[in-house]
């Protein structure tokens, strides 16, 4: 029996309702396996955790959550009671970081049954490999001279290694897909760090004769990830870069309600973690219409880290059966509640499994 001990997080708004769908779901595909066994501990930390204890985790939460297999997040989140920056440097960021969670994966693919806003969205199917650990998002910086005259100072930091590491990654993933990688670059504007970014784009692309490439600035990559996204296969990006196209990519499925993330760690020292793009959604939280797709799918990514990927795609053909069949939720023109869309995934999941 291979057991998976997976902390469990449920975090803010609607991850409280579309969590426990995914695991429902997991459990699902566990039974089905035979051989596989997920063994769940959730932990409250969210912003209601922060506004009774003053932080968004315990102090010794790093501690706890280093031992288990793998981190399992909903959504983090409520800015009308703790302010965003605070919540995501405070759990979610530090996670990343503390956990050297160097690598963000998120894919984007033309869905059955979802209505995208492309006029010919064709059958694109594409991935974004972001560098997760520096670049724009960086604490170095600061600010002086309050009032009139107040200054901010935002500096990016990119290093050799971590810039390398996300393209190796990238370069290696499109060796398993369709052999073609994309640069997000800006070299034209920003200064020094996006030419050095194409310099080393263009050393590791040297290592990877049989890979095709191209680079392109992100003005105009984001305006292809909307007039022409099935030209993609994956794209590596600095971390704002890549935050921004895969919140596109979501946008051009039909939701972002239904797009998910990975964020690995590629040491093996500590847990990866898997949440969905969406954010907390308090305005509809509580009312069972939160779009759990983008949950799990992110559940089937966590399947594929484990080597379970055959039973990975079983699942997403289930999600996209589902979708194909109407049952949605209202995000995208359906009628259906969220945990009546996860039985229904349940269901066609456990259909396809046993004829097969």
């Amino acid at each position: 029996m291979k057991k998976l001990e997976i902390a469990v997080i449920p975090g803010d708004g609607i991850g409280k309702e579309v969590v426990p769908v995914a695991t429902k779901v997991l459990d699902t595909v566990a039974e089905i396996h035979g051989g596989l066994k997920f063994e769940y501990t959730e932990f409250p930390w969210s912003c209601d955790y922060y506004l009774e204890h003053g932080k968004m985790m315990p102090e010794d939460g790093l501690d706890i959550l280093k031992n288990f297999n793998a981190i399992f997040l909903g959504a983090i989140g409520n800015p009308q009671v703790v302010a965003d920056h605070v919540s995501l440097w405070g759990l979610l960021i530090k996670i990343r970081r503390e956990f050297e969670q160097s690598i963000n994966i998120r894919p984007a693919k033309f869905f059955k049954g979802l209505k995208s806003p492309l006029v010919n969205p064709n059958d694109f199917d594409l991935i974004v490999v972001r560098e997760n650990s520096e670049g724009e998002y960086s604490e170095v910086g600061g600010r002086i001279h309050r009032g009139e005259d107040e200054v901010a100072i935002q500096n990016a930091i990119f290093t050799k290694k971590g810039t390398e590491r996300a393209m190796r990654y990238a370069f290696e993933l499109a060796k398993q897909r369709r052999g073609h990688v994309t640069s997000a670059t800006k070299s034209n504007g920003i200064f020094h760090s996006m030419p050095f970014w194409d310099e080393v784009f263009n050393e590791v692309k040297a290592d990877y004769t049989d890979i095709q490439t191209a680079s392109y600035h992100i003005d105009a990559l984001a305006a292809f990830f909307v007039t022409r996204p099935q030209i993609f296969d994956v794209i590596v990006a600095s971390n704002l870069f890549g935050d921004i196209l895969t919140d596109i990519g979501g946008a051009i499925m039909g939701s972002i309600g239904i797009a998910p993330a990975a964020n690995i760690n590629l040491n093996g020292k500590y847990p990866s973690m898997f949440e969905p793009v969406h954010g907390s959604a308090p305005d509809i939280y509580g009312k069972g219409i939160a779009n759990p797709i983008g949950q799990v799918w992110t559940a089937k990514m966590m399947l594929d880290h484990f080597g379970e990927q055959e039973l990975g795609q079983k699942l997403l053909d289930a999600i996209e059966d589902v979708t194909n069949d109407g049952i949605k939720t209202p995000d995208i023109g359906g009628t259906s509640s969220t945990n009546e869309v996860g039985e229904a995934i349940c269901s066609r999941l456990k259909e396809v499994c046993s004829v097969s």
